[in-house]
């Protein structure tokens, strides 16, 4: 015989808790009824945590534990500006201040001049000065509007990874193939005098900023010679000299232009005056 109560519930109460006792050999069913607790409401946790947003951290990691140029529209480019443009080698091409990476880089120079002398629709693009240090190129350069800066300096970059990639390979099994330029270039804009002279003097003298003119060799020298600086008519211990320079034989200079722009011509002595030999770059202007 069994003996069931059964309860009207409200919507707190539960019919889970049954207990059963067996009297003389029958079993007896009581159903309490009671008022359940109040349910904790879940709280769905996040597996992982979301990336980008205005916090500590957040963005595309740096490549290399360096972060390269930003990647935001391009500025608008006027003709009458010239432009300081860094670039910035892969680190599996090793220093670029070596003879065999030194001529590399002046094949690419020599074919930015033919382009500027069979491509004039696109727009002009010229190089101007340029300096070779171990693990970047600085150049100041001059371009008809920003299309043309792009693709002067894509047509740059292509001549000069080609032949980079050839004189790292000359003492390697195979031939080195990949990215010789990790990163976008970054340019600065020179739209002032004072921004011309210390480009100029930034550009040319960066061999002291990294201290290439402290072993033997180099000690000797006045400007370095993985630049454009024996063209460089504007250095203040040569201003009475009638010839720009005279070099060895055996040297074959980087293949530039002269200056167009008003700013790289003339322009730049207005922010400083002449550029000293020893200057070193991110000290301040000495006016002469």
């Amino acid at each position: 015989m069994y003996l069931i109560r059964t309860v009207r519930c409200g919507p707190h109460v539960s019919y889970n808790q049954i207990s059963a006792k067996s009297i003389d050999g029958e079993v007896l069913f009581a159903v309490s009824e009671f008022m359940a607790r109040s349910r904790k409401r879940h709280i769905q946790q996040e597996l992982f945590k979301p990336r980008g947003g205005k916090r500590r951290g957040a963005g595309r990691k740096p490549k290399h534990g360096r972060a390269g140029s930003r990647h935001t529209t391009r500025p608008t480019l006027a003709e009458r500006h010239p432009v300081h443009v860094v670039l910035r080698v892969h680190r599996d091409i090793g220093s670029l201040r070596k003879r065999s990476m030194y001529q590399a880089l002046r094949e690419a120079t020599i074919a930015v001049a033919r382009r500027e002398l069979n491509e004039l629709e696109v727009g002009a693009f010229r190089i101007v000065h340029i300096s070779i240090q171990r693990t970047h190129v600085h150049m100041l350069v001059e371009a008809g509007h920003k299309m043309a800066l792009s693709r002067g300096m894509q047509s740059f970059q292509i001549s000069a990874a080609k032949h980079l990639n050839r004189a790292v390979s000359i003492k390697q099994p195979t031939r080195r193939r990949g990215t010789v330029f990790p990163d976008r270039f970054h340019q600065e804009i020179i739209k002032t005098p004072r921004q011309a002279r210390h480009a100029l003097a930034y550009v040319l003298n960066n061999w002291r900023k990294h201290r290439e003119d402290q072993s033997a060799t180099t000690r000797k020298w006045n400007v370095d010679a993985f630049s454009t600086g024996a063209l460089f008519a504007g250095w203040r211990e040569r201003e009475d000299e009638a010839l720009i320079w005279r070099w060895r034989d055996t040297y074959q200079p980087l293949v530039v232009y002269l200056p167009r722009t008003w700013l790289l011509q003339e322009g730049w002595r207005k922010g400083g005056g002449s550029i000293s030999f020893r200057h070193v770059p991110s000290q301040p202007i000495v006016r002469s």
